[in-house]
């Protein structure tokens, strides 16, 4: 079932239920919802609460944020996590995305300047286009690690599993199951990586009209208004570390327990060799050769 586009028939087609479920506890296993936790339990809507829905897609739990010329939606996790897997089923808006941005991601609450973050962040185009998914991480207030990257299927046809994945060695993105991104904890290199605060899951529809498509050239087209991305089976699992080690945080330095298998490896290069469109490791305009950050000289 996918929402209609029109205002009137989107919101009398809509019906209030649960959605999303967070990991509550300390267990490591994937938690799904149950009788006991309700998506109003376990996220806060931030903003745009009239532009956010929850309905029973056959069978299935789904939530949908929209955004129109006045204001878009945002939720957020009720609680933080420090080393997790974040799973979620993403629909992105159909036909004339241009200027909108779907969101989900992880930050911080300290202060700023000091603050950590994994982004992915979904750019609309116009009709016929492909999205582009932008990713970032920020450790230690210190970011500008964007990679963007075109989808190999239409991100707005069905629903995609988009994944983050944080332990202590790396934070991993995938799509589908493929490793698209890994960003390695080179600490010991004097390379910022998110260690020690907790972080709060995000997702959001907001527009971005000044910078989201072809730099801000090609604006939001309200006539199409409202968009709509819909999320669903989003799942938190706690890291596991490896037998006998008492916290992902305690794994020691020089195990592989986190380390990526030959076929993630594969995935990897496959997607970067053929669906990556920009990365500051390869940025020469934006950095010189003494400029470039350290981390794109390791591994």
């Amino acid at each position: 079932m996918a929402l209609p586009r029109g205002r009137s028939k989107l919101v009398s087609s809509l019906i209030a239920v649960v959605a999303v479920v967070l990991l509550v506890g300390g267990g490591m296993e994937r938690c799904s919802a149950d009788d006991d936790h309700t998506l109003d339990q376990t996220i806060e809507l931030i903003w745009g609460a009239s532009h956010t829905y929850f309905f029973m897609d056959g069978n299935t739990e789904t939530l949908a944020l929209s955004l129109d010329e006045n204001q878009g939606s945002c939720f957020r996790s009720q609680d933080m996590y420090l080393f997790a897997r974040i799973d979620v089923d993403i629909k992105l808006v159909e036909g004339n995305s241009a200027g909108t941005v779907a969101t989900v991601y992880t930050i911080s609450e300290g202060p700023w300047q000091i603050h950590d973050e994994i982004d992915l962040e979904f750019l609309g185009n116009v009709t016929g286009e492909p999205y582009t998914l932008h990713t970032n991480i920020f450790a230690n207030g210190i970011g500008g690690r964007e990679e963007q990257f075109r989808l190999w299927f239409d991100p707005t046809t069905d629903y995609h599993t988009y994944t983050i994945e944080w332990n202590p060695k790396y934070i991993i993105i995938r799509v589908d199951g493929k490793v698209i991104r890994s960003f390695k904890n080179h600490q010991d290199q004097g390379v910022p990586f998110p260690t020690w605060q907790r972080q709060r899951v995000y997702g959001s529809l907001w527009n971005a009209e000044d910078w989201a498509t072809q730099g801000g050239r090609i604006k939001t087209d309200w006539t199409g208004a409202p968009f709509v991305t819909y999320y669903r089976n989003y799942n938190v699992t706690w890291c596991q570390p490896s037998p006998g080690v008492s916290w992902c945080g305690a794994e020691p330095k020089d195990s592989t327990h986190f380390d990526l298998t030959p076929q993630e490896l594969t995935d990897l290069q496959w997607v970067r060799n053929n669906y990556m469109i920009y990365s500051y490791c390869n940025d020469d305009r934006r950095f010189n050769v003494t400029e470039f950050p350290k981390e794109c000289y390791l591994d």
